[in-house]
């Protein structure tokens, strides 16, 4: 699973074109979601899968294919120095949290038995959280509400 997550992050950086990055960032998350997964916390898992990647990437595909701009698709080429200073910070951040999990103690902790089951959390959410549920339906829809108008303002633009 660190694999397709560490795999996917690499393809949504080093990716020339950004609706590929967006596929990559898409599978990155999936992977943090099987990692959910193997940590026995399905719901956390289940809620990564379908906010993150049903909503935030889909909605970051469909707004980079309905705004897209010849000009946005210049790449500058990077330079050596940018190459190398990337690489080095990579493995600045790698050795820093290699170190930080090793001297946190992280194989003492106890198993805490899980209680909440599916239902007692589907109940709470459709109980007492539903409307922050469905603020943020609002505010999805909105984005793509907006991502809409701003390609018609686009067009339109172009047709004077």
């Amino acid at each position: 699973m660190m694999v397709v997550t560490v795999g996917g992050a690499i393809v949504a950086l080093e990716a020339k074109e950004i609706v590929y990055g967006a596929i990559g960032l898409a599978g990155s998350l999936f992977g943090v979601a099987a990692l959910f997964f193997l940590l026995n916390a399905p719901y956390v898992a289940a809620f990564q899968i379908a906010v993150y990647i049903g909503a935030v990437a889909v909605l970051i595909l469909f707004t980079v294919m309905l705004v897209r701009q010849e000009r946005w698709a210049k790449e500058v080429a990077p330079t050596s120095g940018t190459r190398i200073a990337g690489i080095v910070t990579g493995l600045a951040v790698t050795t820093v949290i290699i170190l930080a999990v090793a001297s946190s103690g992280l194989s003492d902790f106890t198993v805490l038995a899980n209680s909440a089951t599916f239902f007692n959390i589907g109940q709470l959410i459709s109980t007492g959280y539903a409307p922050v549920l469905e603020i943020l339906a609002l505010v999805l829809a909105s984005s793509v509400v907006a991502a809409l108008t701003l390609s018609k303002v686009e067009r339109e633009e172009k047709k004077e």
